[in-house]
């Protein structure tokens, strides 16, 4: 019976042990690059070549043919800000890349993300698509190649590259839009947030509260107050002294906790205006 047990673990430690890796044919890469104030992240397999015929009618990647664009899991996109693709308007986010690579074009399509699959896309309308001129290039990309090239303050280049085939879509970014609107937040002067966030440090340090007053009055005297702001309101009116008025504000910071369907403020409420009424 002993040796049948010893037996059975060797045989259970050789098949914990017996796990052999070896490199995947196509190699995983990730990219990330910043093009003006938008990240742009890349993820995809890069098949080779391999001595094969890759875009013909009878090659790897048939002339009209859906493509993955890569290898394994489907290749993809996430742009953090709205960008434009060729020109075309593309909202911020991830998505799924296949292609269409013919002759003397290739178009390109830009699916919402919602498979780690290619063949989930198959059936789907894109989001975008974009149409590109193919270019020969005079050298074999052995490796299949995405990079975000050519990068300026509003521009970039995708630029696909494989055997000798090259393929480059025009990535447009919203810089100045997006540089004016904070200029004009920031010369208007500290938002409510900000007035909040200095009240709330001055009432929690035990510094000026008539100062934590006048900015927490700036941070809530505005047509929808939030109920933590008002809440915070209630408690620097109680320390200094003015029990009714924070009874009053605490009263206003529950109704609106009410409104948003937070218990936990509108419980603390409660219970400071029950403190506070004795």
């Amino acid at each position: 019976m002993k040796n049948i047990f010893v037996l059975a673990c060797l045989l259970i430690s050789g098949v914990a042990f017996s796990q052999i890796t070896t490199p995947a044919a196509s190699q995983l890469c990730k990219v990330e690059q910043v093009v003006g104030l938008t990240t742009v992240n890349l993820e995809y397999s890069r098949p080779n070549v391999k001595d094969r015929t890759i875009f013909a009618a009878d090659g790897l990647v048939p002339h009209g043919k859906l493509w993955r664009t890569g290898a394994n899991r489907v290749t993809k996109f996430s742009f953090s800000d709205d960008v434009t693709i060729n020109g075309s308007e593309l909202k911020a986010g991830d998505y799924a890349i296949l292609t269409t690579p013919n002759a003397d074009n290739w178009q390109v399509h830009f699916h919402k993300l919602d498979s780690p699959y290619w063949t989930g896309y198959t059936e789907k309308e894109p989001a975008l698509t974009v149409t590109a001129l193919v270019n020969q290039i005079p050298w074999s990309q052995e490796t299949f190649f995405i990079s975000v090239q050519n990068i300026t303050d509003n521009s970039a280049t995708i630029d696909f590259l494989w055997d000798n085939t090259w393929v480059g879509l025009q990535l447009g970014v919203k810089v100045d839009e997006t540089v004016m609107a904070n200029i004009e937040q920031v010369l208007a002067g500290p938002t409510g947030g900000d007035y909040y966030n200095a009240a709330s440090y001055y009432h929690s340090s035990g510094k000026d509260l008539a100062q934590a007053l006048e900015w927490i009055n700036m941070a809530t005297d505005v047509a929808e107050p939030k109920f933590w702001q008002v809440r915070r309101k209630a408690l620097i009116l109680a320390d200094m002294g003015k029990t009714k008025e924070a009874i009053k504000t605490a009263k206003k910071s529950m109704e609106l906790a009410m409104a948003a369907g937070n218990d936990d403020y509108v419980a603390m409420n409660k219970k400071s205006i029950a403190e506070w009424s004795k």
